[in-house]
């Protein structure tokens, strides 16, 4: 027997593992983490900061996520004091509970500064999900390094940078790739989703953080006035990630008339699954598209203070900023970032991929095959990791 297993089964002595994720995609990782590692340790208590998806796989949330899901460098400022309470509160509560682990899942600018404040303490740490280090603020190492013991990696590329800088990282692969079916049905996605019409159907993604949502909805809902003008039939539909992302978008869509879009609360990936092409945020809603295997158009907008100055201090480090560019080493998809994301670039990428029937199977077949690269028992791997590191078995 193991001792995290002979740990877990003693009723004095139960294994304990903090988890701290501050948005919903974290939350998602979290939640299926914690679902494999009870696998193994029935017994064990998942204490932290979680949503919904964490809190219904068992875990004990001190504080919900949507209290971390503030982006961009003068939107966490605004936040900053409250943040800065919420972690002092938290480092508090973790050290008093002396877990045998805290996993930071993502939200870097929040969990390094945690896990490097508890792993002062003598608790061990590990943070999943790398920061983008690779691509900007490569400088990140150095905080990285101190903070967490390990890195656990959602992408291949990943452990041979942190090798060069004398970080231990592991690749656990990405839950996502598991959950999502090689092939998605089209027609069974829009009839869960009641949508009638032949479309063809724009799946539009503004995001779900409220900041993106607010720059995002206004050229996306001007790019589907401009599509509904060049493809008679035409249809759209938007999943909202939240209400506050929904009423966001409702204003915006109350602006532009005789315009109709089929809002859905939630069920991304069936509304992505039911479209012939999407137009989303960049970030976990392009990498869905991806493994969805739908032609795509990624776009962003930043503040304008928050670009300005990432562009002023050379915080950019990579030629391409969606995911499936990253994993293909190669421009798959069209990326629209800042000015570029305007109603008419929208428009005009979603209509190729209408018109170049032959450029959509080459790209599916790409999606394909970074799809089954991707595919493993992703969420079992980050669960050894999480064993290993409890037992001092990683280096």
């Amino acid at each position: 027997m193991s001792n995290a297993e002979s740990s877990a089964s003693k009723p004095g002595n139960r294994l304990v593992i903090a988890l701290v994720a501050g948005e919903a995609s974290g939350d998602q990782l979290g939640g299926a983490l914690i679902e494999a590692l009870k696998q193994d340790h029935p017994h064990a208590r998942f204490v932290g900061v979680g949503g919904s998806r964490m809190a219904g796989a068992g875990m004990e949330c001190w504080w919900p996520a949507d209290e971390l899901a503030v982006m961009g460098l003068f939107e966490v400022l605004h936040h900053l004091p409250r943040l800065l309470r919420l972690r002092k509160a938290l480092t508090r509560r973790i050290i008093e509970t002396r877990p045998d682990l805290l996993v930071g899942i993502d939200a870097p600018d929040f969990n390094l500064g945690l896990e490097r404040r508890v792993r002062s303490a003598g608790i061990k740490t590990a943070h999943y999900v790398s920061p983008t280090v690779w691509a900007w603020r490569q400088g990140r190492v150095r905080t990285i390094k101190a903070s967490a013991e390990t890195v656990m990696c959602l992408f291949p590329f990943e452990p041979a940078f942190y090798a060069e800088h004398g970080v231990p990282a592991l690749y656990t692969g990405h839950p996502t790739a598991d959950e999502i079916p090689l092939e998605s049905d089209a027609a069974a996605a829009r009839s869960r989703l009641g949508l009638e019409g032949s479309g063809p159907w724009v799946a539009l993604l503004p995001g779900s953080r409220l900041g993106e949502v607010s720059r995002l909805a206004t050229p996306l809902i001007e790019s589907a006035k401009l599509l509904s003008e060049r493809f008679p039939g035409i249809q759209f539909l938007a999943p909202m990630a939240n209400g506050p992302a929904r009423e966001c978008f409702e204003q915006a869509l109350r602006e532009q008339e005789h315009l109709a879009i089929h809002l859905v609360d939630g069920q991304s990936r069936t509304a992505m699954a039911a479209a012939d092409v999407v137009a989303c945020a960049s970030g976990t809603a392009a990498l869905e598209a991806m493994l969805v295997n739908r032609p795509m158009v990624v776009t962003y907008k930043l503040s304008a203070l928050t670009y300005f100055t990432a562009r002023a201090l050379r915080l950019f480090r990579n030629r391409f900023f969606s995911l499936p560019n990253l994993l293909a080493g190669e421009a798959l998809v069209p990326e629209l970032l800042q000015k570029d994301a305007t109603p008419q670039g929208i428009a005009t990428e979603v209509s190729r991929w209408l018109t170049e029937p032959e450029q959509v199977k080459r790209l599916q077949t790409r999606f394909n095959e970074l799809h089954k690269a991707l595919k493993r028992d992703a969420a079992r791997s980050a669960a050894s990791c999480v064993t290993a590191l409890i037992e001092g078995r990683v280096e």
